[in-house]
């Protein structure tokens, strides 16, 4: 059977977890900061995990991570 691609930008956006769970970083860090608070950027840094309505379209498109 052939191979699968990667969606590139899929293979940039998420990782998995040992569980099988898909990572991501947070939306919303990248311009406009001045008006959001630090506590906010802050939180904004730090991983989440993906929400299992969509973890098995995105583990479609990274097959081999």
């Amino acid at each position: 059977m052939p191979k699968i691609k990667t969606h590139s930008g899929a293979k940039k956006r998420f990782n998995l977890t040992k569980n099988g769970k898909v990572k991501r970083a947070h939306a919303f860090k990248s311009h406009i900061l001045n008006k959001k608070t630090t506590k906010r950027k802050r939180n904004l840094r730090k991983t989440t995990i993906a929400d299992k309505t969509n973890t098995a379209a995105i583990k479609k498109l990274i097959p081999y991570k």
